[in-house]
């Protein structure tokens, strides 16, 4: 009898993330017990496999050797942000010399199927489990959501992508063709839509449920592949119906009374459950060491003994503007290149740690004041979070680091890890979504309303200009998408979709030298931090070599 024991007993530990757990089950037999007919019997186990396919959406794990878990590498692969480690090989990315045998930690071809084929094996099999037909149905649309994302992941990546529907065996005809990107869209859609009519608007209060998919989930992805689908890199024509296919399904969901934009403290939320998230995927409180889901730990200056692996670029921080809602171009910004990180966009202060910030609470950092410092960032040469300070291994080479997903509110150096969560929607996206394909409709004081909505909630308090239209237009929604979704796994596929990567990737990534002088004044130089290079081919990846072998499929354009 076949033994699916590993996936199944993975999956019953994943369903803790959502209940206090099926006690009774897990206390009948090993977990390596589990035969396969055995789990298509009983609907809790049913249950425990379909949790299991959670594992398609990012999280907030600083997982290397999670092939699928593309959430922080994604800015370390564009121009948001540089990933000192190269811990999920990006430094091919931005080499130029990216192949179909060298995507290595990458890629996400393998994995994503293997999501797949489980998906459809449940969804072959779930009609079949007995018992409660209404947590049937749930599990059935959830799952249909999660082969939905999995084949939105693809497509983003690798355009039109063999749409498989059915559960392989040893039996199966493994050759198959490729369907073209709107054939994959149609059915991403269609499957979203199919979720989203079983799926509830929320599960109440319950916490246990946290991170289950909704109807707004659903709807959301459905949002963004339209976006996707609408985009120059697809929509090569602008036909205005995809722009329209867009704009209705955004207001979709800003329609739905579930969600509303979040009006506390910018940071929280990033850490705290709220209104304004549509879908997320969290972690289980884990030990320091656990799992290297400290982010914290990963994202933090090293004088706070944090590690900096992605740290933001000065591209990224450029992107911010003023506190009086202009550009730092603007002449009447009121920006001084001496003076950077005065009187910036309030949202530059929750996302960016820079040089004089102070980060997180001041008895949490003991040492560095018994050394006669203080909590404050200090970037400039010779300062504790500079490669000749603390914890030189772990500097940053940007001379920035994230504040954004933090949580301050504990010592993550001597406590356990706070439950983390990555977001995978949230309103602010639907917003951009709506107000980019609003301005591709000729609706651009719409396109300006929801921008504002976003800049108000942020704190700044300026309209944009009536007068603001047209190219500049579309450049702030573009501007506007960097800042406000940074680190959210959006930059890398947004200017790809743009067919506007030529342009920003195809330069240095740079950083910030600060020298403090003698009269306690600072100097600041934008310096080089690494070459990068950006050709025609790398708006897709590479399908694998391997995988090119196996199957005969045809290769993207420019890969050998």
């Amino acid at each position: 009898m076949k033994r699916i024991y590993r996936r199944i007993g993975t999956a019953l530990f994943a369903a803790l993330f959502f209940t206090a757990c099926q006690k009774d089950v897990l206390d009948k037999v090993p977990l390596d017990s589990f035969s396969d007919e055995s789990v298509w019997k009983d609907l809790r186990l049913a249950r425990a496999f379909a949790e299991f396919q959670y594992n398609i959406l990012p999280g907030a794990g600083h997982y290397w050797n999670t092939l699928s878990n593309r959430s922080w590498a994604l800015s370390s692969a564009c121009d948001e942000a540089f990933n000192r480690f190269d811990d999920y090989n990006a430094v091919v990315m931005n080499s130029g010399s990216l192949t179909p045998d060298n995507l290595s930690n990458f890629d996400i071809w393998e994995e994503t199927y293997k999501r797949i084929q489980d998906c459809n094996l449940f969804l072959s099999r779930i009609d079949g489990v007995p018992g409660d037909d209404a947590v049937r149905g749930r599990l059935k649309a959830e799952v249909t959501y999660l082969r939905a994302y999995a084949y939105f992941k693809l497509i983003s990546d690798y355009g039109g992508v063999p749409l498989v529907t059915k559960p392989f065996d040893l039996n199966s005809n493994f050759v198959m063709s490729r369907s073209t990107f709107d054939e994959c869209v149609s059915f991403i859609v269609k499957e979203c839509d199919a979720a989203a009519a079983v799926l509830p608007g929320s599960y109440g209060n319950n916490a246990a449920e946290l991170g289950r998919a909704t109807k707004g989930a659903a709807l959301a992805l459905k949002s963004r592949v339209l976006l996707y689908a609408a985009s120059p890199q697809w929509n090569t024509g602008n036909d205005n119906a995809r722009w329209q296919k867009a704009s209705d399904a955004a207001k979709a969901v800003i329609d739905m009374p579930n969600y509303q934009l979040f009006t506390g403290a910018y940071p929280i939320l990033f850490t705290t459950y709220n209104t304004e998230l549509i879908m997320t995927r969290g972690t289980n409180k884990q030990y320091q060491w656990s799992s290297f889901q400290g982010v914290e730990m990963f994202l933090a200056p090293n004088g706070f003994r944090g590690w900096t692996s992605f740290a933001p670029s000065q591209g990224l921080v450029d992107a911010f503007g003023m506190a009086n809602g202009k550009d730092i171009s603007d002449p009447a910004s009121g920006y001084d290149p001496q003076h950077p990180y005065a009187n910036r966009d309030p949202r530059f202060y929750q996302d960016i740690l820079c040089d004089g910030l102070p980060y997180g609470r001041p008895e949490y950092f003991k040492d560095r004041y018994d050394a006669g410092h203080s909590n404050e960032v200090e970037t400039y040469e010779g300062g504790l979070d500079t490669e000749t300070g603390w914890d030189t291994w772990n500097s940053s080479y940007t001379r920035y680091s994230f504040r954004k997903y933090q949580d301050t509110t504990y010592n993550y150096r001597v406590e356990t890890q706070t439950n983390k969560f990555w977001v995978i929607a949230r309103l602010s996206e639907i917003y951009l979504n709506y107000a980019e394909a609003e301005f591709h409709l000729g609706h651009e004081d719409v396109a300006r309303q929801y921008l504002d909505l976003l800049r108000h909630r942020a704190g700044i308090t300026t309209d944009l200009p009536g007068t603001l239209a047209g190219a500049a237009l579309l450049k702030k929604i573009q501007n506007e998408r960097q800042v406000e979704l940074c680190l959210e796994g959006h930059r890398y596929y947004d200017v790809r979709r743009w067919k506007i990567a030529g342009e920003t990737e195809n330069k240095p990534l740079n950083g910030m030298k600060i020298v403090k002088n003698a009269d306690g004044t600072k100097t600041y130089t934008v310096i080089k931090v690494q070459d990068r290079v950006f050709k025609p081919e790398h708006y897709l990846l590479p399908i694998p070599r391997d995988e090119i072998r196996r199957t005969n499929l045809p290769q993207n354009p420019g890969y050998k």
